[in-house]
């Protein structure tokens, strides 16, 4: 028996999409396939399923559709047969390609930067955090305008409808300026109370944890501070910054965690996020996390690093923290038992730990493994800072000889940020 909907069920069906990049001399079909692979994990990230994947070669993007006419074509075959409910594309879209990819394609046309946006107004939860979110959302749309409200106001609803574009038509050009003037404003006000909060931290430590998304920061977050943290293997499972008061052998730091970045991180996400990124800034020692798993990790370390770089962060003592080395051990496990049976001594297995240094620390989160001698290094480096800001503070001589105590009787309440 088909089932029927009923009055109750409220339930609406998930959305489809296609998916589509170009391959050009700066990117291979090997980079194209990584990238849409990890646009395939923001769309299941935003509740879309991905039902096909869409590449061609071109020296440069149509300037009228991004792909060529033949593969626009078969995009528009594939998405009137399996009504798929929108494409995305894995680079941003100007204006003018937006109106002319709707007209042709008949459905929802996103690209990177707006399902971005949607997944940072979902996760966004503090009053600072949805302004931010809210602007950068304005500042996207304000130059795709004169198409954009039309294609947002229509009752359908879901992802790429989310935000400002559920007003009404009436909105125009100067209502939206007006907008953004507002929410800078207000932006302005509440930055100022962050600043008042992080100087009346002035005389403590404070430590923050960068990273690409979905590395485990928050996981690490959790374990570091003992306090709960919102942790989901999903892209930009957390937006707000949240700090936490910890004390480790009588000594006190603040640990943040922060927002992840990505590759292609939308300019007005970065610009509206400088001041939670002010967490970064400020901090005395950052707590780099590195999803050693991953296959291009080496390539997310130079995407941490460049935006570290454009936020004027250079010079901080770093804590490079490579995750997820069962997932590493095991992959190296199963590789070298295809080729040599009976390989099962661990450290004859080659590994990224090679390439460690004094700075470096290998863990899994997950498994809690390695995660005392990260205290440890960090411990060495709050101290240090510490004593920057006390230089008169004396430690016992046995401090070092003593597994870490965590003293967590007055600080019990996290300290959330905004």
């Amino acid at each position: 028996m088909n089932k029927t909907k009923t009055l109750y069920d409220t339930a609406e069906p998930q959305e489809t999409a296609v998916l589509v990049a170009i391959i050009t001399q700066k990117q291979s079909q090997q980079k194209a396939n990584e990238y849409l692979d990890e646009l395939a994990f923001l769309a299941e990230t935003s509740g879309i399923k991905t039902l096909q994947v869409f590449t061609q070669k071109l020296e440069h993007p149509d300037i009228r559709t991004f792909v060529g006419k033949g593969k626009l074509s078969d995009i528009v075959a594939y998405v009137k047969d399996k009504s798929a409910d929108m494409v995305i594309f894995d680079d941003d879209l100007t204006p003018a390609q937006v109106r002319n990819l709707e007209n042709e394609l008949k459905c929802k046309i996103l690209d990177r930067s707006l399902l971005i946006l949607n997944i940072f107004s979902i996760r966004a939860k503090s009053v600072q955090a949805k302004t931010q979110v809210e602007l950068a959302q304005y500042q996207y749309i304000l130059p795709r305008l004169t198409r954009m409200w039309t294609h947002l106001t229509k009752q359908k609803g879901g992802v790429g409808m989310r935000g400002p574009g559920e007003k009404e038509l009436e909105t125009d050009r100067r209502i939206v300026n007006d907008r953004i003037s507002f929410l800078k404003d207000k932006l302005e006000i509440i930055e100022k109370q962050s600043i008042t909060r992080r100087k009346q931290r002035s005389g403590v430590v404070r430590v923050a944890l960068v990273g690409y998304t979905n590395v485990g920061k928050s996981t690490l977050m959790k374990l570091l501070s003992k306090k709960e943290a919102f942790a989901e293997n999903k892209l930009f499972a957390t937006v707000d910054s949240l700090a936490k008061k910890v004390v480790w052998n009588n000594i006190p730091f603040i640990l943040t965690d922060t927002v992840g970045f990505i590759r292609k991180l939308p300019t007005m996400l970065i610009e509206s996020f400088k001041s939670t990124l002010d967490e970064v800034r400020e901090a005395d020692i950052l707590i780099h996390v590195i999803d050693a798993s991953h296959p291009s990790y080496d390539e997310q370390i130079e995407i941490v690093n460049k935006t570290l770089a454009d936020i004027g962060v250079t010079d901080k003592p770093t804590i490079y923290v490579y995750n997820k080395m069962d997932i590493v051990r095991e992959s190296e496990r199963k590789e070298q038992e295809r080729d040599i049976m009976n390989i099962d001594e661990l450290e004859k297995l080659p590994s990224i730990e090679k390439t460690k240094n004094s700075d470096s620390v290998f863990i899994s989160a997950e498994k809690r493994e390695g995660i005392e001698s990260l205290k440890e290094i960090v411990l060495e480096k709050v101290l240090k800072a510490h004593r920057n800001i006390y230089p008169n503070f004396l430690i016992d001589e046995t401090f070092w000889g003593h597994k870490i105590k965590e003293e967590n009787n007055d600080v019990e309440n996290a300290e959330e940020l905004n």
